[in-house]
């Protein structure tokens, strides 16, 4: 089913969502987090110690990786948001699990009476992200005596979300951050939000572009927009020049460049000579010529490019800034009246914590770090070509939303694998009916065993069970006996200590409404229980939506798992290998009694 909205604002809820106020009479205070924590290494955490502690599951989830300085544990064992990072106070740290209770309590005991699946978004948390991204570029420019300015926008197809994009606007005015749009309807979202923002915001028009899109574009620029029509395609500058003609619409123009550098991991597709949009170098200077012989050289003013998403390091970074900054340059020298540079999208996300620059889900730096690298890249090649420092622009959007809002769903049940116990094998009846070969594999399986030969052991019981697949595709075994080879070959795997079977957590979630990102492009994001921290995970499992499809599940997480620590359902075990829960004393007593709330980050 899809998921509902609901915000948690430490100020004021906008109009429109399901809000509350932290910290209100009806919300109970959240618990404070100690930052001084055991200090805790991942084998520690998966150790067979009974002592375990909330600092265990931080290290064991590595939320201190992916979560900070957004997320973390409390003491009571419950994820943590901590809406301002890491200037949060102990009494302003919001309790998820309170979260929940209070939006699906009933109406009728001060409740939202909402259900799960529920994504909740924190647009303190926005507006942090927002802040830092602007204060990192402001102390780079400082540090290395740039003599220009910051001024970003955020490309609205990341969440389309009309309370994102206005708040975004609303937080990103005091610093003139603008929006990115790479299509129509994505245009008249930004043109509605962007009326209420700064005045001197840009509006980045990018995407394909028909006769339609830049008529809409050019009248936004009539409506005292700061519109920006960037050229993807060479053929884009003929439609600008005869319909800006018409309308009487003075321009602003700017290129995308497609640079030789190429970023080579799973987002870097768009980049390089192959890329799908950007004009090459000569396709650049075609356009120039066009421009100036229409008189209207003087409206090519910003220069794009975009090397890929999740950049992985800065060194990458700012081979590709450096190159786009020669262009620039160029561009002045050939006698645009160039003002902005724009180095698109591109500031990685640490998904799983790892902060390594060899890996697609995570990055090598912080916003510091990607900040001094542009900047110091552009200042280098405009000093040393004595041409006037332009504005830096970028289109960071996952960097800005990732933190800002989590889906949150609940498992229903757990399918429990069953592994018979010895003497619940009946031998002889294993024997009857089995072929010579397939015999023949059952006595060196005994003869490993008792040898001790454990490799062995495997080899020869996943061998006899091939051969009884045959038979019994051959109609000479009969399903009993198929069943009882089965069983004995899970024992043998039990018995000499290979891993267990995942469990099977149903989870009341449709994976391609929710999570469309993991099933399409392979997106992996961090996953974690939001509550029962301070207690150890005692099994490992998969997650498994409501849908009839396949490929309604979650068996890919970060640390390259197939599976996730989680906890035990507990209660009665139920029919074929169901396991069913019941109260808790760490969880409230509504729905949750029922259920494990699970939390995924929405990072798009």
């Amino acid at each position: 089913m899809p998921a509902l909205a609901c915000c948690v604002d430490a100020a004021v809820a906008p109009p429109g969502y399901a809000a509350f106020i932290a910290g209100d009479s009806s919300f109970p205070a959240a618990v404070p987090f100690s930052s001084s924590t055991t200090d805790v290494t991942p084998a520690s955490a998966n150790s067979n110690s009974t002592n375990w502690s909330p600092s265990h599951s931080s290290v064991l989830y590595r939320i201190d990786g992916w979560g900070a300085p957004y997320f973390s544990v409390n003491n009571s064992g419950n994820i943590s948001v901590r809406p301002y990072g890491s200037a949060t106070l102990a009494h302003q740290e919001i309790d998820m699990l309170k979260v929940v209770k209070k939006v699906s309590d009933p109406k009728s005991v001060g409740g939202l009476g909402l259900h799960l699946p529920l994504v909740v978004r924190f647009p303190d948390v926005l507006k942090n992200r927002l802040e830092s991204l602007q204060s990192a570029f402001e102390l780079a420019i400082q540090a290395h005596g740039y003599e220009s300015h910051y001024q970003g926008v955020y490309p609205v197809k990341c969440n389309q979300d009309r309370f994102v994009v206005e708040d975004i606007v609303k937080f990103g005015a005091p610093f003139r951050f603008g929006l990115e749009a790479g299509s129509k309807p994505e245009l008249l979202l930004a043109m509605s939000c962007l009326c209420k923002g700064n005045p001197e915001a840009l509006l980045v028009c990018n995407g394909f572009k028909d006769a339609e899109y830049i008529s809409l574009a050019l009248l936004a620029r009539k409506l005292a927009l700061n519109t920006v029509i960037v050229l993807e395609e060479e053929e884009e500058v003929n439609l600008i020049i005869n319909i800006s003609k018409k309308l009487l619409i003075r321009p602003v123009i700017g290129v995308r460049a497609k640079l030789r550098t190429k970023h080579s991991g799973h987002f870097g597709s768009t980049s390089g000579e192959k890329g799908k949009f950007g004009l090459t170098t000569t396709q650049i200077l075609r356009v120039v010529r066009k421009l100036q012989d229409s008189g209207m050289l003087d409206c090519l003013q910003l220069l794009h490019f975009h090397i890929g998403s999740q950049i992985p390091s800065t060194a990458l970074l700012q081979d590709g800034v450096g190159e786009a900054a020669q262009i620039y340059s160029e561009l002045v020298r050939l006698g645009a009246d160039m003002k902005v540079i724009d180095i698109g999208g591109g500031l990685g996300i640490d998904y799983d914590g790892s902060k390594s620059g060899n890996s697609d889900l995570s990055v090598s730096y912080g916003l510091e770090e990607y900040a001094s690298a542009v900047v110091n890249a552009i200042r280098f090649v405009c000093d040393r070509k004595s041409i006037k420092h332009p504005i830096i622009c970028s289109e960071s959007g996952r960097a800005i939303v990732s933190h800002h809002s989590v889906l949150i769903f609940e498992v229903l049940s757990a399918t429990v694998p069953k592994t018979p116990a010895m003497n619940q094998v009946d031998f002889p009846f294993i024997l009857d009916s089995l072929s010579d070969d397939a015999r023949a594999d059952y006595c060196s399986l005994s003869d490993a065993a008792v040898r001790h030969e454990n490799e062995t052991c495997l080899l020869y019981a996943d061998q006899l069970k091939q051969r009884c697949v045959e038979q019994f595709k051959e109609g000479t075994l009969g399903i009993e006996q198929l069943a009882a080879v089965d069983g004995l070959c899970d024992l043998v795997s039990k018995v000499i200590g290979a891993s267990e079977p995942a469990r099977t957590y149903h989870v009341n979630l449709s994976i391609f409404t929710s999570i469309p990102d993991f099933w399409a492009i392979g997106q992996i994001f961090p996953i974690v229980p939001i509550h029962r921290l301070d207690e150890r995970p005692e099994v490992r499992g998969v997650l498994s939506d409501l849908t009839c499809d396949s490929d309604g599940k979650i068996d890919k997480f970060i640390g390259g798992e197939t599976s996730l620590p989680l906890h035990e359902l507990e209660g009665n075990g139920g029919a074929n290998g169901r396991s069913c829960s019941r109260p808790s004393s760490t969880v409230p007593k509504n729905f949750l009694d029922r259920t494990i709330p699970i939390m995924a980050p929405v990072l798009r």
